[in-house]
């Protein structure tokens, strides 16, 4: 007969005593207590184990899991968190980009300005957002800031900011991080009395600085800044700004040996823009110091201002083209561009470039990457410059429509022959349809 208020437990058919023993070792295996809800205790975990978790997570989902218990919001805190950072600054009205939260700016100026290594700035094409990047520039007065890029997703936003709000916030970084290896601020009002901050500061450690469209940045200015930072080792601006002067002090013995050197050539009113031209022995100087320098130039020109480039030997690597380029100037890269890895060219009259292309491969002995636009070419002209650069030609790109069918290729065949070349299976690229 049972006492009262005993509790009867029916065990499941099938269920045995070591049974219940393993489902009780399941839960001891968490963390050593039989209790289930001790097991599902996550506050418990290790600070490693959830700084571990929380670098999976997005900033987002981070800051949400910070409020879980106070040892994850422990953790959120922890430097290491906040070596990299990106802020997000936009207007809803006008961009798609999801804006960095203001509390979480103000915080981590107040509590984590001093972990901030790697820090980029990516703005939409408002004034205002612009702005507010050198707001939160100019509060970083605690910051060892080693990495530092400017990014405008649309227009040049930052080129609408005063040129006196963009240097003292600039300034703030310069002066406080004293350790910047790498810049990029393309597009900005940077200006000469900036880079002079810049190079008093951080002229030891400065390796890499593009600098690309920054009118108020002179010659004089970026040879303050090639004389003094000896480790630069890349390095990009515009072709206004280079100089004979500027490649000799690149090419001084106490430069490091610079690694890439990248030029824009821009014109944006047609034939309003004379271009200096750039004496050979400057270049042969740096490629002397340098041999293995890689000298990128980008061209944006109009047909009738090329007149200053390739006339002698130049040691240019790769060559991008993103205007009609034409036959007399191709030539003359062929002629003159013996070090030539890489050339793309978006665009060419309506006369075939074979003579051309063909020069191009037998002087360029080092050319393995080749992109075609609107140029036209006949298959033989195309087959016997394949068959000219061989299996070298690692990147090769040219659409369809323009290569012109002759007597003794057709475009069925073109691909075969280039295949055969090539040692790789290859095809012309498809205009697309949408």
């Amino acid at each position: 007969m049972k006492r009262a208020g005993q509790k009867v437990v029916a065990e499941a058919p099938g269920t045995s005593q070591t049974s219940k023993k393993q489902k009780t070792s399941l839960c001891d295996s968490g963390f050593g207590d039989s209790d289930p809800c001790t097991a599902m205790d996550w506050g418990s975990l290790p600070h490693h184990v959830i700084l571990r978790v929380f670098q999976f997570l997005t900033l987002v989902d981070r800051a949400r899991a910070s409020s879980v218990c106070r040892r994850w919001n422990e953790v959120f805190h922890i430097p290491d968190l906040w070596r990299r950072f990106e802020f997000e600054l936009s207007q809803p009205a006008t961009s798609y980009l999801k804006s960095t939260h203001p509390d979480l700016i103000q915080q981590i100026i107040k509590r984590h300005a001093d972990h901030l290594q790697y820090v980029s700035f990516k703005v939409d094409s408002s004034t205002e957002s612009a702005e507010a990047a050198c707001d939160i520039l100019s509060q970083l007065v605690n910051c060892s800031i080693k990495t530092l890029g400017l990014i405008s997703t649309a227009k040049p936003s930052f080129m609408n900011v005063s040129k006196a709000h963009f240097a003292s916030a600039l300034t703030v970084v310069f002066v406080n991080s004293k350790s910047l290896s790498s810049i990029k601020i393309d597009d900005t009002p940077l200006d000469d009395p900036s880079l002079k901050v810049l190079v008093a500061n951080n002229s030891d450690t400065l390796k890499l600085l593009k600098m690309s469209s920054c009118p108020h940045v002179s010659p004089a200015g970026i040879l303050c800044v090639a004389d003094q930072c000896h480790g630069l080792k890349e390095l990009a601006l515009n072709y206004y700004i280079l100089s004979d002067e500027l490649l000799l002090a690149l090419s001084s013995e106490k430069h490091v040996d610079l690694e890439h050197l990248r030029i824009d050539v821009v014109s944006e009113n047609p034939g309003q823009v004379q271009f200096h031209t750039i004496k050979k022995q400057s270049w042969d100087a740096l490629v002397k110091h340098s041999p293995k320098v890689n000298i990128v130039m980008y061209f944006f020109l109009y047909e009738d201002e090329f007149d200053a480039f390739f006339r002698e030997e130049t040691p240019v690597t790769h060559l991008y083209f993103g205007r009609a380029v034409s036959k007399a100037m191709l030539g003359r890269i062929g002629m003159n561009c013996p070090r030539l890895i890489e050339l793309v060219v978006c665009a060419n009259g309506l006369q075939p470039l074979d003579d051309e292309l063909i020069q191009i491969a037998e002087r360029c002995k080092n050319l393995t990457a080749m992109g075609l636009g609107e140029c036209e070419v006949t298959c033989r002209g195309f087959i016997e410059f394949v068959k000219m650069c061989g299996g070298r030609l690692t990147q090769l790109s040219i659409m369809e429509e323009v290569l012109i069918p002759d007597s003794d290729y057709s475009l069925d065949r073109l691909h075969l022959e280039v295949s055969k070349h090539l040692g790789r299976m290859w095809f012309p690229d498809m205009m697309p349809t949408w």
